[in-house]
């Protein structure tokens, strides 16, 4: 008979209440450095403890650095991990986040274009809201963003759109700085499929479709135009995902089943802490 291998178990550790946990996914960033130092000092300034969690989602060639430059920031409250395929930004989030302690996760892209001083306005409209996600919004009349006609034609339709199909009052899911109460993602994750372009969607849309109804959003400053520089075929992978969740929410009721556990069989992606 052929041998069984066996899956090594994994050992769950205890969550610390007090704890920020920040997740950094990274693919082909040069700024890895100075976006993760920047991060640091922002945190440094809350008074609270917390954890930095780089992922570097794979690697585009031999040549791509990023994983060996984030390796150089490592220390205690900064961890660096990596895999070598590339698996998509929400793979790289969900990876860090089944690996932080803390009782309060964030995420928030690398590459300098968002400031990292928007987690501390995020943690402030958690606590004055008691919400249970606050999103990172370009279209709040607090943010600082230069944000081209076109983007904002196509952000008005999605954000309508995401009002009528799933019922979030929300006018931006895509800006990549989200913040999450612990007992959120222990019900969400578990349930997620999308790993590339519509994860920030699909996360809302479970942690609404399960009871989490406090959804606000923060203001966020964005020094570059880069939205304006999203391709036809991001676009176009977007909407493939948007209609995907759109199909699973009302002809499967894929996420309404209650407690049940609908994880891939990718140990990697499982809750490291409990």
């Amino acid at each position: 008979m052929p041998k069984v291998t066996k899956r090594k178990k994994i050992k769950i550790g205890k969550v610390d209440p007090s704890l920020l946990s920040v997740i950094v996914p990274a693919y082909n960033c040069k700024t890895i450095v100075t976006d993760l130092t920047v991060i640091k000092y922002y945190l440094s300034q809350l008074n609270r403890p917390y954890e930095i969690l780089c992922v570097v989602d794979g690697r585009i060639s031999p040549r791509d650095k990023t994983y060996h430059l984030a390796k150089k920031t490592r220390r205690q409250d900064i961890k660096v991990y990596s895999y070598k395929q590339n698996k998509g930004k929400g793979y790289a989030v969900r990876f860090g986040m089944a690996r932080a302690k803390g009782g309060i996760i964030a995420f928030i892209d690398a590459g300098s274009d968002l400031n990292a001083k928007g987690i501390g306005l995020a943690l402030e409209h958690m606590k004055w809201y008691d919400a249970d996600i606050i999103i990172g919004s370009k279209r709040h009349h607090a943010s600082k963003v230069k944000y081209p006609w076109q983007r904002k034609i196509l952000s008005h339709i999605v954000q309508r759109a995401t009002r009528f199909f799933f019922g979030l009052n929300v006018s931006d899911t895509q800006t990549g700085l989200k913040v999450f109460k612990r007992s959120v993602l222990v019900k969400v994750l578990p349930r997620m499929i999308v790993k590339r372009w519509a994860f920030d969607l699909e996360m809302l849309t479970i942690a609404n479709r399960v009871g989490f109804k406090r959804i606000y959003e923060s203001p966020v400053e964005i020094s570059s135009n880069f939205m304006s520089n999203v391709g036809l075929s991001s676009v176009q992978n977007f909407f493939i995902d948007y209609l995907a969740i759109i199909y699973r929410t009302y002809i499967l009721h894929y996420y309404d089943d209650d407690g049940s556990d609908h994880w891939e069989g990718d140990p990697h992606l499982k809750l490291r802490y409990k």
